[in-house]
């Protein structure tokens, strides 16, 4: 196959899929981002593409107009709404789909987990947890937890948060990686009762349930969106790799057959 692949990326596994993918033979990549980060991190060997399509439809016509020639979502496990237009559009331009999902963080021993399956949900769960939240789920969802007047939250995000907000919380404008010393001390520092967070799995931000765990907290932790029953899916980059190099050799071997 001589094509472009599209990559939805803004994961650091997607950067590095990018990288690998661009040393196939053959392949150009075209590596996408919501552009919601003011400096986010790209990948160097990629035409980068920066913005929304316009909805499943003009999804489906980049696909179509760009030549795209297999698609690769590596978004964020959370960014259903985009994996779901991205699963759409590729069937509908009859262009091959996988989806890249990182395993999640599993519970272990001494963790105090309590799993919830949204946002909302978390924020009406937080009644029984005390009053001080480290709330580590990102600056979009931070408008579930607005009504919450009796807690007081720190919020670690990456950029700034935009209303509506709680009225009482600080901000922390931090990315990872962090380490387990440092978020004990943080959480300690500011008398944390439970930590609220998305099972995003990874290594960049899993020391904050380690750090939990020895400090004896609670942690509400948000349960991923589940992928469309039949949807391709591989849980390491590797994998989305051999995957894209089955699929060069099939679509080459049908050319030239």
């Amino acid at each position: 196959m001589s094509g472009r692949v599209l990559v939805l990326g803004g994961t650091a596994e997607g950067r590095r899929l990018t990288e690998k993918l661009a040393e196939l033979p053959g392949v150009e990549v075209v590596y996408s981002i919501a552009g919601r980060v003011a400096a986010p991190a790209l990948p160097t060997a990629a035409q980068i593409r920066v913005g929304g399509f316009g909805g499943v439809d003009g999804l489906t016509s980049y696909l179509r107009d760009a030549g795209i020639a297999a698609v690769i979502d590596a978004t964020h496990p959370y960014a259903a709404l985009m994996t779901s237009a991205a699963i759409t559009g590729s069937k509908a331009a009859a262009v091959p789909l996988l989806v890249v999902r990182r395993p999640g963080w599993p519970e272990t021993d001494g963790d105090d987990w309590h799993r919830v399956p949204s946002l909302a949900a978390a924020a009406a769960a937080l009644g029984g947890f005390g009053e001080r939240v480290f709330l580590t789920t990102g600056r979009s969802g931070i408008a579930a937890f607005a009504g919450s007047d009796r807690h007081w939250f720190l919020l670690r995000s990456i950029e700034a948060p935009s209303p509506p907000m709680p009225a009482r919380m600080d901000v922390l404008l931090e990315r990872g990686p962090f380490t387990v010393e440092g978020e004990t001390a943080l959480m300690r520092g500011h008398r944390i009762d439970v930590v609220v967070t998305k099972n995003s799995g990874g290594l960049l931000t899993a020391a904050k349930l380690v750090a939990a765990r020895h400090l004896g907290l609670p942690v509400l932790m948000v349960d991923r969106p589940p992928l469309p029953p039949g949807t391709p899916a591989v849980a390491t980059v590797e994998d989305a790799v051999a995957w894209l190099t089955r699929l060069v050799g099939a679509t080459d071997r049908s050319c030239t057959g």
